[in-house]
């Protein structure tokens, strides 16, 4: 997954994020570090912020997004 690379890229927190989809910090923590999978809800809620299909999200694709003008 590309949780970590897209949180970094874009300068913002676990904290925030954790804040964002109303969980605790460690547990954001434990997806990126892969030792917990995200619920597809989560990943709904990701995909939608980072504005990329769930494919690339969860790095079956390398297009962010590929309905983008």
């Amino acid at each position: 997954m590309r949780l970590k690379e897209l949180r970094e890229d874009s300068d913002i927190t676990q904290k925030y994020l954790a804040d964002l989809l109303h969980i605790k910090q460690n547990t954001y923590s434990q997806y990126e570090n892969g030792q917990r999978q995200p619920p597809l809800e989560v990943l709904i809620s990701l995909a939608k912020f980072y504005k990329v299909t769930l494919d690339y999200l969860v790095g079956i694709s390398d297009i962010k997004n590929p309905y983008k003008n």
